[in-house]
């Protein structure tokens, strides 16, 4: 066990050497009543969710609203552009004509929902984000290659130094750390 060299303390940190048993030890944690937990892993682990207790993101949400806002966007702009700012009328023919509007208007909406796609990826991430606590733990750095860890947090309510310790202990991992900020 190592110990944190500060008083405070971000979480406890077990070390896992297969994806199923950090599914197993995140599922034992959040039946166990404890909430504020996260975990990392090499690979995708599409259980892990469930397991952890994650609600579905609203990233679809906002890409659609991103992607309505381009399209109405797109065609205001044209129907503008046409009727307003240089209104040519050819051959008699309305000066907001919606067919010649459609590629516009669909890249438009292809370009909204691709922005908020980026940038409310990177926002409900809360990206970019060069420093966390759990990059002081020396054992973390192979997360990118062959381990899996599980994280629970100070601030859960049902977190104890020494009950959540024997949890995490309970639960073989490879190893125990405390994370300091």
């Amino acid at each position: 066990m190592e110990h944190a060299t500060t008083s405070t303390l971000h979480g406890l940190m077990a070390e896992f050497d297969s994806p199923t048993a950090l599914v197993d030890a995140a599922t034992k944690a959040r039946l166990a009543g404890y909430r504020k937990m996260d975990a990392y892993s090499p690979i995708p682990i599409h259980e892990l969710d469930e397991a952890l207790g994650l609600k579905r993101t609203r990233l679809p949400l906002l890409v659609l609203i991103g992607g309505i806002l381009g399209c109405i966007g797109g065609f205001g702009l044209a129907s503008w552009v046409s009727a307003i700012a240089y209104p040519l009328n050819v051959g008699g023919r309305p000066l907001i004509s919606w067919p010649q509007f459609i590629p516009v208007t669909f890249e438009t909406t292809v370009l909204g929902a691709a922005l908020t796609a980026f940038f409310g990826m990177w926002a409900l991430n809360k990206l970019p984000q060069p420093y966390h606590p759990v990059f002081n733990v020396e054992a973390f750095g192979r997360a990118s290659t062959d381990r899996f860890f599980l994280v629970i947090e100070a601030t859960d309510p049902r977190f104890d130094r020494m009950g959540t310790l024997q949890f995490l202990e309970n639960q073989h991992p490879v190893g125990v750390s405390e994370v300091a900020p």
